[in-house]
């Protein structure tokens, strides 16, 4: 089996670490009714970018029974919990794959920076995910015990989550509780620097094309360079060959007329005798 991966296979590796940081949580502590419900939201959630990945990687494929040969536990992986309970177990053959097929940090450096954009993409679509995960879960963790806090419900920490780290702040929800504020400063903070990297990432595929297009008047302006030069050197090997050849012309005008020269004297001499 031959993985190829790529950055957003990465950000699905990362994912799947989640999702099994999670299944270990649900399985050894007693969470709420809310903190259950916000793990089935988020499961939902990296259920699609699965599903995504399966997708592309299925297109992609030359062979699509080959690709199935191991794409099934991609596809099983990709149904959410809450209607395949063994779903969760399937990603740790998930990522036992993904690792395999990653086999040296070398490899991830490689990937991560071989298309620089692509890197920074990959790199701030997972700490977003990550960011909107962990930070809605811990604001249900510090605000939900307060009676006072309007964040209270699964539903309520997620979407106050999406609205901080993007730093919109619509301000329905908001945190009451001093660690709460905290944990909103952070998300505001790192979301400054996320979405800097987003737009970073949009100039860079403007950038790209105009490397590009300068890049074919390059290689457009090479190739008509090595013609001139192929011409001049036709040309200068011409040139010798007829040099040559006026050489010889010169020399055998010069034998002719020697020739000639000696047969106009030769009855002068025999008149003479």
């Amino acid at each position: 089996m031959k993985d190829h991966i790529t950055p957003f296979q990465l950000v699905i590796l990362v994912l799947s670490f989640y999702v099994l940081g999670a299944l270990i949580a649900d399985l050894f502590f007693t969470l709420t009714p809310e903190m259950s419900q916000l793990f089935n939201y988020l499961d939902i959630v990296v259920c699609v970018f699965f599903f995504l990945d399966f997708s592309i990687r299925f297109h992609a494929a030359p062979n699509k029974w080959r690709f199935m040969r191991w794409g099934w536990i991609d596809l099983l992986a990709s149904i959410p919990a809450g209607l395949f309970m063994a779903g969760r177990l399937v990603r740790v053959i998930q990522i036992l794959r993904l690792l395999r097929a990653l086999r040296s940090v070398r490899m991830l450096w490689r990937i991560m920076f071989r298309n620089r954009a692509k890197g920074i993409f990959a790199s701030a679509a997972t700490a977003t995910l990550l960011l909107v995960a962990f930070g809605s879960m811990t604001i249900l963790l510090v605000e939900s015990p307060n009676p006072e806090s309007p964040i209270d419900t699964a539903e309520e920490a997620l979407w106050w989550a999406f609205v901080t780290v993007t730093t919109v702040g619509y301000g329905d929800y908001y945190p009451i509780t001093t660690l709460g504020r905290i944990v909103a400063v952070l998300l505001m903070i790192c979301g400054v620097g996320l979405f800097g990297s987003f737009a970073a990432y949009i100039g860079s595929l403007f950038i790209d094309d105009q490397s590009d297009e300068d890049e074919r008047q390059h290689e457009a302006s090479r190739r008509m360079m090595r013609h001139m030069y192929k011409e001049i050197g036709e040309l200068h090997v011409e040139m010798i060959a007829l040099r040559e050849e006026i050489r010889a012309l010169r020399g055998v005008n010069s034998v002719h007329d020697a020739g000639q020269s000696a047969k106009a004297s030769a009855p002068s001499r025999d008149t003479d005798a």
